[in-house]
């Protein structure tokens, strides 16, 4: 398989994983913003306790997944250019 090919292939999956992370941690946080609505007990929401990072940490690891997918799509780009024009 050549190189270029692998790169789009992984740099177009990190950007999918990258897209669902991000948007499941903003659900996770709305979801968790939300109970205040659902619940009789506030101690809870206004403590944060107990302390649940996940929404942070999943849309962060999904920005950098982006991140990742982008440059990687980019360089097999960059890549098949190159051998397309050094082939003609």
């Amino acid at each position: 398989m050549p190189l270029h090919l692998l790169l789009v292939i992984m740099g177009g999956a990190f950007l999918i994983l990258g897209i669902a992370f991000y948007f499941w941690g903003r659900f996770e946080e709305e979801r968790y913003f939300n109970t205040i609505v659902h619940r009789f007990d506030v101690r809870e929401y206004l403590e944060h306790l107990p302390f649940r990072p996940e929404p942070g940490a999943l849309r962060i690891g999904g920005i950098v997944s982006m991140s990742l997918g982008i440059l990687l799509l980019a360089a097999g780009l960059i890549l098949f250019l190159l051998k397309i024009t050094i082939m003609q």
